[in-house]
């Protein structure tokens, strides 16, 4: 939900675990949690040329999978309730089945991510995505007054992008919600398939115009669009929209380094303590063998003339 920020990039600071840093060869590089992409080496936490970790592969896969169950939700939802669409279309009752189909599905990926470690990373972002802060209030300050928000100190998430992403998940659950009530209406009572009728058509609403201003978001700041695809993004943009976040990324690869060197080390020593067990073998091996040849020496003195 990466669009809604634009050039106002982020709020809250990246956990050691998800700030990944990494170099790659191209700007089209993967890489998922936990580490860097295969296609770049890991970069100095200081080096201007590397990349930062952004999303996961997980992240990505949901955020395309629920942008696609939209699109199905408003295109039927547009027929069906577009009198010139639904007759140029036809087969009423398959583009109902399909709306339906489709709503019941779209929680289904955020909440799959959530089932098992794999969604370590989507449950990190989900928090900073609920955190605000002292930085939160002046950015919300900034543009009802219409000037540019100070981004430098932001985190991952600036305050657009949790206002966007609160909205989206609130309204995913009302629209589930009053949905079931209008598909299954002969369990409810008339007043509420009223309600649920109305409440519906609004959200739906409001929830196309929070897409289509995401969306342009996203297609008027290409950096960001492309870490939805790529799950990257550069170090320079870090440091002009992120810069707290990227601080973070450095502190938490520092650590990473640092926690490596040191088992580097341990193995080291281990592996000279198996040399200094190996020259003990050794030496005793040598005094076996100079017993022996005090062994041999005895009997020759048996023989020697008197």
């Amino acid at each position: 939900m990466d669009g809604w920020a634009g050039a106002m990039a982020t709020s809250e600071p990246r956990s050691p675990e998800h700030s990944n840093l990494a170099t790659t060869a191209g700007p089209f590089g993967t890489s998922g949690q936990g580490g860097t992409s295969g296609q770049g080496a890991a970069s100095k936490p200081g080096s201007r040329r590397g990349k930062l970790v952004r999303f996961d592969g997980l992240e990505r896969a949901v955020h395309w999978v629920t942008a696609l169950l939209f699109v199905i939700l408003i295109a039927t939802g547009a027929c069906l309730y577009v009198p010139q669409l639904v007759g140029l279309v036809g087969r009423r009752a398959l583009l109902v089945r399909i709306h339906v189909d489709a709503g019941l599905a779209l929680p289904v990926p955020l909440v799959a991510s959530f089932a098992g470690p794999w969604g370590k990373a989507l449950r990190a972002d989900v928090r900073r995505l609920n955190r605000w802060g002292n930085g939160d209030r002046l950015w919300l300050r900034a543009v009802s007054r219409l000037e540019r928000p100070r981004e430098p100190a932001s985190g991952k998430f600036n305050a657009g992008q949790k206002l966007f992403a609160a909205f989206t998940l609130g309204a995913m659950a009302v629209m589930l919600m009053t949905g079931c009530i209008m598909r299954w209406f002969s369990l409810w009572p008339l007043s509420w398939r009223t309600g649920a009728t109305f409440v519906h058509d609004l959200v739906a609403y409001l929830l196309v115009v929070a897409i289509v201003g995401h969306i342009a978001m996203a297609l008027a700041h290409p950096s960001l669009l492309r870490s939805m695809l790529t799950g990257r993004v550069k170090r320079t943009w870090a440091e002009r929209h992120a810069r707290s976040w990227l601080e973070e990324a450095d502190v938490a690869a520092g650590a990473r380094a640092g926690a490596g060197d040191l088992g580097s080390g341990a193995g080291d020593l281990g592996s000279g303590s198996g040399d200094l067990g190996s020259g003990s073998g050794d030496l005793g091996s040598g005094s076996g063998d100079l017993g022996s040849g005090s062994g041999d020496l005895e009997p020759g003195g048996v023989d020697a003339p008197r």
